[in-house]
C-alpha cells in the first residue's frame, strides 16, 4: 500500500499517511477537494479530488458559496429627483439586498451545518474501520468472537479518540454476527454525540455491515438503514 502526503496552505508537507487516513480527514473536513496530496508513481502533487475514485472518497463538496454585496458605482443624479427621493432609492436597494442576503444566509447554513455532520460521522465510522482487521483475525485464530478483555482487546474507554468514543466487542442484542460498537464522540452535536455505530462481520460472503442509531441523513449510504 502506498504512502500518501498532503500539504497545508502553509506549504507545510504532512506523512506518511494511509489511504484510511487520507479518508478520514477529507470526511472530517480536516482537507479538501484543491489540497495539494502525493504518493510514490506520481511525477507531480496533485488536488486531493483528483484521486476520489482511487481513495474510494464520498463526493467531495464544492466550498460554500459567499453572498457579497458589490459596491454601488456612483453614477449622475438623475434629472427631476431631489436629494431625499434619491436617498429613499438607496434605502430599498439596501432592504433588498439584505433581505436576499438573509434567505442565502437561511439556506445555505443548514445545510453547512447537516454537511459537518455527515463529515464528523464519517470520520467516526473510518476510526472504527480500522479496528475490523484485528476482530476477523482474532475470530480466524480461536473460533469466535473476541471481547473486550480478550488478548489484544481493551476496556472500551481506551480505544476513545478524535471522533471515536468507547468501543466494544462482542455480539449484540438482536443479532448473530461478531462485530463491533462505536460510541461517536461529539460534544456539542445532540444528533450524533453518544450514539452508536455498530459494524458487523459476516462470515458467509456479506463481509462488514454498518448500521447507526443515527438519523441517515448524517451517515454515509453504506451505513444508512
Amino acid at each position: 500500500m502506498s504512502d500518501w502526503y498532503y500539504a497545508t496552505a502553509d506549504g507545510q508537507r504532512h506523512g506518511p499517511l494511509q489511504a484510511a487516513d487520507l479518508r478520514a480527514l477529507a470526511a472530517s473536513g480536516a482537507i479538501g477537494a484543491q489540497t495539494l496530496v502525493w504518493r510514490d508513481g506520481q511525477a507531480q502533487w496533485r488536488p486531493l479530488q483528483d484521486f476520489t475514485a482511487e481513495l474510494e472518497l464520498a463526493a467531495l463538496p464544492p466550498p460554500l458559496p459567499a453572498a457579497s454585496i458589490a459596491p454601488v458605482a456612483s453614477a449622475p443624479r438623475p434629472s427631476g429627483l431631489s436629494g431625499c427621493a434619491i436617498a429613499a432609492l438607496i434605502g430599498v436597494a439596501g432592504v433588498f439586498l439584505i433581505a436576499v442576503v438573509g434567505i442565502l444566509a437561511a439556506i445555505a447554513l443548514p445545510a453547512y451545518q447537516d454537511y459537518t455532520l455527515r463529515a464528523h460521522t464519517s470520520a467516526t465510522i473510518a476510526q472504527a474501520q480500522a479496528l475490523q482487521s484485528a476482530v476477523t483475525e482474532f475470530m480466524a485464530a480461536n473460533d469466535r468472537c473476541p471481547r473486550n478483555g480478550d488478548e489484544g482487546f481493551g476496556d472500551a474507554d481506551s480505544y476513545a479518540q478524535a471522533n471515536l468514543g468507547p468501543v466494544t466487542f462482542g455480539e449484540f442484542e438482536g443479532s448473530d454476527l461478531c462485530g463491533l460498537e462505536a460510541t461517536i464522540a461529539a460534544p456539542g452535536k445532540p444528533a450524533l454525540d453518544g450514539n452508536a455505530i455498530w459494524l458487523e462481520y459476516d462470515p458467509n460472503g456479506a463481509g462488514w455491515q454498518c448500521s447507526s442509531e443515527v438519523e441517515d441523513k448524517y451517515l454515509p449510504v453504506s451505513c444508512r438503514g
